[in-house]
């Protein structure tokens, strides 16, 4: 379960009446959009809403929500927290399952808790969440009946509220530091005049820790009725069943009388023009931000509502798109920035402008953001500009549409809970397809650029900086802030210049080389082949998706291979690559020449692997080809963008220290790998960017890049065999390979041997974070791998049921890790637990018992086959998607693994017993090599 407390750069903007000429006169832009055919929405006699959508994707998987029109909004003041509270107390106890019983059924259906079930609370709505799989008679009446305990049966006993008040605490915990600390100064002035401003969802930790019983049961009580309620159920469902379910589990619910009404508190708009300033000591980066009044927003209802967000979007494309730009200079006015029309408060919304500036004052960056703005305003978009927005927009309305008939539940039904909470529409991908291809071509560019009106003249406005306590930077008062704002209106700018770029990815295509072996695979249903150039390659076709096609390829490599001198160099040359572009194009020009297109190409150079992965639809696959091709031979020398690669990072890294978490995890992993200058980084710092050089970089990338030999590519998805061959001889037979031998390197890089305990005492706030390392040598196999897997995943079920609901220690944690097999064989877990500094010796002594019980005993059978269950349920959907057999197959290839390990991994867990878990537990939490690095608050120290 989550809480969002509030999302930056989110709020609100004034709806615009544009008028845009109807391309199709039969239409009325008057006229209400239509409801998607294939939902029924419908009510029970008591008011609640429900929705229901057979759908096959995935098979014997159906997707279940409960949806609250209530959130902390509409708490009183003795309930400041309560109702995210009562969202986890669903959890504790209900009439038909007792304390956890819901989890643990769950779970042994096959549904992980936090990862699948789950819940969140909002200002304005509460949602469950729960997938229920079909493949066993019985799973989907009782998930019914869990979903009904929920809407009205929750128990709220005085003890499991009272066990709750701690796992509370500790998520608010998780959420304190500088961020909190300064977001709780400009929050009283973001919002206002308005309620949303006294209640953020987390709520207050003295009411969670004092509040008197009853109050959260009148929470319940009085808000969770079925008149505010939707129950949503999209799956491999029948349309008639599932009413009869929702009918027999929520015909019966009743309002209770003198029901309190559901109103919508509002948000003001601003009365003055004010600002604040704020820094904090542990803050990391300087950030900049204009809110600009906050208008009542339309629901979008008419074909023309439906176009004003089509512009709305436009705008706010083009508009970042410029922002970017900025970064991309040879001496950037910021890190980075942007603009966006969006609502914290339902109903409402507004525009806000932002620029971060790292560890540079930030007065300069916020106007270069706000000239950037006011060219818009002045001078409005370029026609070149609009089409490539027009473009990318209409490409991804194709893909989706093109995809219509593979869509999973999940993605309908976060539609249908906007629709229930905000009205949001749901014509169906067809209907808006259709909308997309006949009105964009409509939309000009007077349409886009009256959206900057609502931005013009006199208006209050609500200014912002937060940032570190940094020695030598003086801080704008907040009047000079204001008055940055102000004098941006008469700032002296010139219009947007667009520059003509290369139309074509390739200036030459290549040499086309030759298949000159192929096989087929029955066991994958795959063809191998051998090009001329010694490439190897696997064509898996699928129909998992109609408008997707996946490459990845791999090798072993990296930048192992690199010593000591070359450390920076190697680590970060691929993104100075990416930062200086390709080709003829700056990453700024190639965005633009893919417009339309939606493709990628990646690669990518790790510790002991390299390669590149890509995807595209069926239609531009040749371009993802092309631009795979362009990535791997003509990496490109810009040293203005290379000098901006430095500066950026050197200015969001330079204070980065001043986290007490970030300092915390640096110390602990030097410690670990005993300072050793070619351990792996985990918390980069700005002093590594002093090290490094362009022309190395680049060379580094051509080394790790430049020739394709031992390389092997997988592709997947919907392609036809006679298609893809002749462009695989084009742009990948035709890459330059040498016969190289490519391996990675072991630069003999060990952590410290034996048992060892660190405290670092850092941070104003009382938190504390606890890493334990179970780690060492082993041969690699793939049958101990899966053992490992499973040892951490029974643990992690312990960890909740003990460290987290009977310690009430924790929010959230676990143990993760396994064996590793490059650049040596060798294993690593390690045991994640963030708290609260009174509890850390409580929870170290407990995750101990816990090891020290299943080194003993074995795991549970009960647990086990919870863990498989979950397995086989997430096996069953891997299956049936490409990237999890692009990444099988190219692992069987490059690492020698056992591709029947995926094919029948159902094999494979059932023979798996609870003393395979506990041998592999001897094995590796034998604590022969064991590491505790544990981070307390400064004033610790001094206790």
């Amino acid at each position: 379960m989550h809480n969002n407390t509030i999302v930056k750069n989110t709020f609100l903007f004034f709806l615009l009446s544009i008028n845009i000429v109807f391309v199709q006169a039969q239409i009325s832009p008057s006229a209400r959009l239509p409801v998607d055919t294939a939902v029924t929405i419908g009510k029970l006699a008591n008011g609640l809403t429900y929705y229901i959508r057979p759908n096959n994707k995935p098979e014997q998987k159906v997707e279940l929500r409960l949806v609250l029109n209530a959130g902390s909004i509409n708490e009183d003041d003795d309930q400041l927290g309560l109702a995210h509270m009562a969202e986890h107390m669903a959890f504790n106890g209900t009439k038909n399952f007792k304390k956890n019983e819901i989890i643990s059924f769950l779970q042994e259906i096959g549904v992980g808790f936090g990862s699948d079930l789950n819940a969140s609370t909002y200002f304005d709505q509460t949602i469950y969440i729960l997938p229920i799989p079909t493949d066993k008679p019985g799973n989907l009446e009782k998930g019914f009946s869990v979903l009904e305990d929920w809407a009205h049966n929750v128990t709220y006993l005085d003890e499991d509220i009272d066990n709750e008040r701690a796992i509370i605490l500790e998520e608010s915990r998780l959420g304190k530091g500088a961020g909190e600390r300064m977001f709780k100064k400009i929050l009283p002035k973001l919002l206002i005049g308005s309620l949303y401003a006294e209640r953020l969802p987390i709520g207050k930790d003295s009411i969670i820790k004092n509040f008197k019983h009853d109050a959260i049961r009148r929470f319940y009580k009085e808000w969770y009725r079925p008149e505010l309620m939707a129950v949503i159920v999209v799956g491999d469902i029948t349309k008639e069943n599932a009413l009869a379910l929702i009918k027999k589990h929520f015909g019966g619910l009743t309002n209770p009388p003198g029901t309190r009404p559901r109103v919508q508190p509002p948000l003001p708009a601003y009365t003055k023009d004010d600002a604040i300033v704020v820094t904090d000591k542990e803050a990391t980066s300087f950030q900049a931000i204009v809110e600009y009044p906050a208008y009542k927003s339309d629901t979008t209802v008419t074909y023309n509502d439906y176009k004003k967000e089509l512009v709305k979007d436009l705008f706010v494309t083009m508009l970042n798109k410029r922002m970017q730009e900025l970064t991309q200079q040879a001496n950037p006015p910021f890190v980075y920035g942007g603009g966006s029309f969006s609502g914290i408060a339902r109903g409402y919304e507004n525009f806000e402008l932002y620029a971060v500036s790292g560890d540079r004052e930030p007065t300069s960056a916020l106007q270069a953001a706000l000239e950037e703005l006011e060219k818009v305003k002045r001078f409005g978009f370029t026609a070149p500009e609009l089409e490539r927005a027009k473009k990318n927009m209409l490409a991804a309305y194709e893909k989706s549409y093109n995809d219509r008939d593979k869509r999973e539940s999940s993605d309908f039904v976060e539609e249908y809970i906007q629709h229930y909470l905000q009205g949001a529409p749901i014509p169906g991908i067809a209907a808006e397809y259709k909308m997309a291809k006949d009105f964009l071509p409509a939309i000009g560019l007077e349409d886009v650029n009256a959206v900057a009106n609502i931005l013009k003249g006199d208006q209050n406005v609500f200014a912002f900086i937060m940032g570190p306590q940094k020695e030598g930077v003086q801080l704008p008062s907040p009047d000079a802030l204001l008055q940055t704002v102000a004098l941006a209106e008469k700032a002296e700018v010139k219009p947007y210049e667009e520059k003509v770029i290369a139309t074509e990815l390739l200036a030459v295509l290549p040499k086309a080389g030759k298949v000159t072996g192929k096989k087929n695979n029955a066991l994958t249903g795959t063809i191998e082949l051998t090009l001329s150039n010694g490439v190897s390659v696997t064509l898996k076709p699928t129909d998992f998706k109609n408008d997707e096609i996946l490459m990845t390829a791999s090798r072993y490599g990296g930048t192992s291979n690199y010593g000591r001198t070359d450390k920076y160099n190697a680590a970060y040359a691929l993104q100075v690559v990416n930062a200086m572009g390709y080709g003829s194009f700056s990453p700024t020009d190639l965005q633009k020449a893919l417009s339309g297109k939606p493709v990628s190409a990646n690669p990518f150079i790790g510790a002991t692997t390299e390669g590149i992965n890509g995807s595209s639809t069926v239609k531009d696959l040749e371009t993802m080809f092309q631009l795979a091709y362009l990535k791997l031979t003509e990496p490109r020398k810009d040293s203005g963008l290379f000098r901006s690669f430095i500066q950026k990072n050197k200015s969001q890294l330079a204070l980065l220290s001043a986290n007490p978490q970030a300092s915390f995890i640096d110390t602990a992993f030097r410690v670990f790998y005993n300072n050793n200058p070619l351990a792996p980084i985990h918390v980069p710092k700005a002093a590594y960017f002093d090290s490094i050089q362009a022309d190395r970089a680049l060379a580094i990338y051509k080394q790790r890049l430049g020739d394709a030999g031992g390389l092997h590519f997988v592709f997947t998805g919907n392609f036809k065999e006679e298609q893809i061959i002749p462009l695989i001889e084009t742009y990948i037979a035709g890459l330059p390979a040498t016969g190289r031998k490519n391996n990675y390197v072991d630069q003999k890089v060990r952590p410290i041997r034996g048992k060892k305990e660190l405290t670092v005492y850092k941070g104003e706030e009382q938190k504390s974070l606890i890493l334990s390392f179970y780690y060492g040598d082993i041969p690699y196999n793939e049958d101990l791998a899966l053992k490992a897997s499973a040892l951490t995943e029974v643990l992690n079920i312990r960890i909740i049921e003990e460290l987290r609901e009977k310690v009430q220690g924790i929010y959230g944690g676990g143990i993760y890790g396994g064996l590793n097999k490059a650049p040596y064989p060798s294993f690593q877990l390690v045991v994640q637990l963030p708290c609260g500094p009174e509890k850390a010796d409580t929870l170290l002594k407990a995750m101990q018992n816990e090891i020290n019980a299943i080194i003993k005993n074995g795991p549970s059978e009960q647990n086990l086959n919870k863990v498989k269950q979950q397995w086989r349920e997430s096996h069953k959907q891997e299956m049936k998607e490409n990237g999890p057999w692009s990444s099988h197959l190219l692992a069987a290839k490059t690492e020698g693994k056992n591709i029947d390990r995926f094919i029948h991994f159902e094999q494979y867990i059932d023979k798996l017993t609870t003393k395979d878990v506990q041998e592999a537990a001897r094995l590796l939490l034998n604590g022969k090599n064991h590491y505790t690095a544990i981070l307390m608050p400064a004033d610790a120290k001094m206790k």
